[in-house]
């Protein structure tokens, strides 16, 4: 498996020139023009995943929890009458 290797280009202008801010701005758009955004009904179907997924985990802890409270109540009540 090889892997592709690209250079970041490396302007010759020093920043603190008009031309080196400029190339560092034309850098900064060209960037943001390699970005892919994702579409309205992606972010949507992504979006109920998301909050579908923190729901059903997020029932699931309380259940565990009722679950470990009871176990914890039955056993303090089970210590209580054994001890008196």
């Amino acid at each position: 498996m090889t892997m592709d290797v690209r250079k970041a280009h490396v302007s010759t202008a020093s920043p603190s020139t008009k031309e080196g801010r400029l190339n560092w701005i034309s850098g900064i758009k060209g960037e943001f023009k390699k970005i892919t955004w994702t579409s309205r009904e992606e972010l949507r179907a992504y979006t109920k995943i998301v909050v579908g997924a923190t729901l059903v985990i997020g029932l699931g802890i309380y259940v565990l929890d009722l679950l470990v409270q009871g176990a914890l109540s039955g056993l303090g009540s089970f210590v209580r009458a054994i001890i008196g």
